[in-house]
């Protein structure tokens, strides 16, 4: 996926599209899992008291995915740079304790109004096919907001090597060992690990967004 492209799409920019109905999802999910790993799913259920600080490291707790394991997850500094902090307290003044508060549940979930939104679905074009980028990949499969997660997992892979702390990496993917739950790494190391996820747009802010959309 052309993370470039995606990151400097219509939701980052200055020009509202035709027809566009602006959600605060549409902004902050795709970031949030890009700089988190995690799934829609996952970050359609945070709240805010899934925030918390650990060790003087402010992070996310992921606990909503059936396959993967509890996990807490420091907020990387991208996000408190895109506006993270005021967003929180713009939910909080809203009466929210759900951080994608207007991004609704089909069925109990969340990942399929997020798929048709970023992937498109028939002949209605998602976030992908508006910002130039195709929704099928070179081996025909269907891009998924998924992608980010691998993406994520790629970069926090080569960070967690060169730190010799792969027990980080397996931790903040959620993943098991032998069906056992991994016992968490301290917090600083798991920052260590994930800050190393570059950042593709610097001038992304949730403010920029608002004031794009009068809200």
């Amino acid at each position: 996926m052309e993370l470039y492209t995606l990151f400097n799409g219509y939701i980052y920019g200055d020009e509202k599209q035709k027809r566009e109905q602006p959600k605060h999802w549409h902004f902050w999910l795709p970031v949030l899992a890009y700089y988190t790993g995690a799934y829609s799913d996952e970050i359609g259920n945070l709240t805010l008291s899934d925030i918390s600080k650990q060790e003087q490291v402010r992070g996310f707790t992921f606990h909503t995915h059936g396959k993967l394991q509890a996990r807490f997850v420091p907020i990387h500094p991208a996000l408190w740079h895109a506006g993270l902090q005021d967003y929180l307290h713009f939910v909080e003044q809203q009466g929210q304790t759900r951080l994608m508060f207007d991004l609704p549940a089909k069925s109990g979930r969340f990942s399929e109004k997020v798929r048709i939104w970023f992937s498109g679905e028939g002949e209605r074009l998602g976030y992908l096919q508006k910002c130039g980028l195709p929704n099928v990949d070179q081996q025909g499969m269907k891009t998924a907001i998924s992608s980010l997660r691998l993406n994520f997992e790629q970069q926090i892979h080569i960070s967690a090597i060169q730190q010799g702390n792969k027990a980080a990496m397996f931790y903040l993917l959620g993943l098991k060992q032998d069906g056992q739950i991994l016992t968490q790494p301290k917090s600083h190391q798991l920052k260590q690990v994930l800050t190393q996820v570059r950042v593709i747009n610097p001038n992304i802010h949730w403010q920029r967004f608002t004031e794009r959309h009068g809200q």
